[in-house]
């Protein structure tokens, strides 16, 4: 192997159980974004786009998806003899098989894939967040500051900083204090879970912290290299991140794609986000179709209405549909006449002829209020809604479901209906 100057770690292994039933089949990083891509596009992308050719992507928690997605890494030009991206699930070792449990150990069990490029320095990232930044930039301020760690960390409002990692830092932007969620913050300055470790540092504080159960940067590596005195360092980023763990803020992050000017544009030629799409015919709107402020996918075929949503490729908005303040996922259909609000529709779904969806009154989530809120309607992986039924806000539906499922045609807001053997 030819040794690397940096490689990236891109743990992509979590459930993100926020989303509810949109994560059921699929890992958080492999859910769609903005009509083209998944989430975890815009870390690779970032990667290629700061001239990081080799990534190790960790996956666990239902991988197909996002194996099939990545590939040989050929749209993010990461198919590379020496380097480009490799996937690492948990493997079986001659002793034990183990899971990863917590994020510093998912590195330490892939010692030995780091250790065939002899890096100099190891960038960590997390697979879930919405953002475009420069890694080349943040490593020539780790280079700089002769440090041992640089922690990517966001100025937030003060008063949200408490449901933070908040890190506090005296002049010269090194560390001195770390509070984890802490009810009275000292700072603003929130980790982003971005790291860049000098490798020596990172390689022998992985060993010495091994046996450490749901070993993780955040409450065990960094707290110990800050013990014992290692050179750390605050990266301030001031642009757009977005973390889309629950389904108001992924939601929300759709829609602001779609303003006049958006805050985070996906349109930039100096900073393309790169991703796999196998769907390349052109899009056809209908005659009598109406489209205003939306983001339409590769292959979609418009006879209807579609208002303020995102598209993915391959979506179907017969006569007569309207859709409305909506993420529709690739492949599915919103059949004649059926109407589409505030709702998120994963793919390869159909909302039969004259249903009605996202309508009425709020009400409380009878499946789980933390998750099911924001009056969003919410239609989990190839999931079938008959027609002519009416279905409220706050709902979760997943599963092939049928007439005799909706008493009374209807599915009030804050129900739910899961069929058997699938997952919420």
């Amino acid at each position: 192997m030819v040794k690397k100057e940096m490689i990236a770690m891109l743990l992509a292994g979590g459930q993100g159980s926020r989303l509810g039933v949109l994560t059921s089949d699929v890992a958080k990083p492999a859910v769609a974004f903005g009509g083209k891509y998944r989430i975890i596009d815009f870390p690779l992308s970032n990667c290629i786009n700061s001239g990081i050719d080799t990534v190790g992507v960790l996956t666990q928690y239902q991988p197909l998806v996002l194996n099939t997605h990545i590939g040989i890494g050929i749209p993010w030009d990461l198919d590379r003899n020496n380097g480009g991206v490799s996937v690492l699930p948990p493997y079986e070792k001659s002793d034990n098989s183990e899971w990863y449990s917590g994020t510093a150990n998912a590195i330490y069990q892939n010692l030995r894939f780091m250790e065939n490029y002899n890096p100099d320095y190891v960038l960590i990232l997390s697979g879930d967040h919405i953002y475009k930044m420069d890694y080349e930039a943040m490593l020539d301020f780790h280079k700089a500051n002769n440090a041992d760690v640089t922690i990517a960390a966001l100025p937030v409002p003060m008063e949200e900083a408490s449901r933070f990692g908040v890190v506090v830092t005296d002049d010269e932007n090194r560390i001195t204090e770390f509070e984890e969620k802490p009810p009275k913050p000292k700072s603003n300055l929130a980790s982003m879970g971005i790291y860049i470790f000098s490798w020596p540092v990172l390689r022998d504080a992985l060993i010495t912290l091994k046996d450490k159960s749901n070993l993780d940067f955040g409450k065990h590596v960094i707290p110990y290299l800050h013990e014992n005195d290692k050179r750390i360092f605050a990266y301030e980023f001031n642009a757009y991140w977005k973390d889309v763990g629950t389904l108001g803020s992924y939601w929300e992050a759709n829609m602001e794609l779609i303003d006049l000017i958006p805050e985070f544009n996906l349109y930039e030629e100096f900073w393309k986000i790169y991703t796999s799409q196998d769907m390349i015919e052109p899009q056809y709107i209908g005659n009598n179709a109406k489209v205003s402020k939306a983001i339409v996918g590769a292959g979609d075929r418009i006879e209807g209405e579609v208002v303020n949503s995102v598209l993915g490729a391959g979506v179907v908005v017969e006569e007569g549909a309207v859709v409305k303040d909506s993420i529709i996922m690739k492949s599915t259909t919103i059949r004649k006449n059926a109407f589409v609000d505030k709702a998120i529709i994963a793919e390869n779904c159909e909302v039969g002829e004259g249903a009605q969806i996202g309508v009425g009154e709020e009400a409380e989530s009878k499946l789980n209020a933390s998750i099911y809120s924001f009056g969003l309607a919410t239609i989990g992986d190839g999931s079938v809604i008959p027609a002519g039924v009416t279905v409220g806000k706050n709902t979760a539906i997943r599963g092939v479901t049928t007439l005799e499922d909706y008493p009374n045609k209807e599915l009030e807001s804050g129900g739910y209906i899961i069929k058997a053997g699938e997952e919420a």
